[in-house]
């Protein structure tokens, strides 16, 4: 489980609480600062590089101690809010095999790479490389605010497209109007799926 931009552990594991959910194990870990990177996640790719490999880093560990701990790598599950949340789907992209799949709430994909010209429907930044490699037979939900501050719709679109592509089985949740938050709908996805 990964908190956003000036949360933390505490915050992104009071979810299963929310959830009704006391019997779930989970990791948090906690970004050094309280955040996974210091810009948007629509930065430059050569910016954003550092910052998301560290993270990638600590998801790859809390995967690692809960498999250690004998959990089957087929029931666990990625989560996070924010810049969690595009850290959780960009680890599930990368090296998710395996993993029951994500909650990604507020979230979208980080990218490979730079590529096109900037686009006034990502904030003007440059579009990103969403082709990853492998299969992910996993399930995916994403949720987003048509107006989201920090996230683009069109970011969250092509997300769930590029996991689509991949083999997962992926539900875009768009909520209407302006809004960056956990919804019901999320806290109720978790329980539904969490609860077996």
């Amino acid at each position: 489980m990964l908190h956003g931009r000036g949360g933390s552990a505490a915050d992104i594991l009071s979810l299963l609480d929310h959830a009704a959910l006391p019997g779930v194990a989970a990791v948090a870990p906690e970004a050094p600062g309280n955040s996974w990177w210091p810009s948007s996640f629509l930065a430059p790719a050569a910016q954003m590089q550092p910052f998301v490999q560290r993270g990638l880093a600590e998801v790859s560990a809390g995967v690692a101690r809960l498999e250690q701990a004998g959990l089957a790598r087929a029931s666990i599950w990625l989560c996070g809010f924010s810049q969690g949340a595009c850290l959780a789907l960009e680890a599930y992209a990368r090296e998710g095999a395996g993993l029951a799949g994500v909650f990604a709430f507020s979230g979208g994909l980080v990218g490979l790479a730079d590529q096109g010209d900037t686009d006034p429907a990502l904030s003007g930044h440059t579009g990103k490389q969403l082709e990853y490699t492998g299969q992910r037979e996993g399930q995916v939900w994403l949720s987003v605010h048509q107006r989201d501050p920090h996230i683009p719709l069109k970011r969250a679109e092509d997300s769930a497209a590029a996991l689509r592509r991949m083999g997962a089985a992926v539900k875009l949740q768009i909520y209407p109007g302006a809004g960056h938050a956990v919804m019901r709908e999320d806290i109720a996805a978790l329980r539904r799926h969490l609860n077996g």
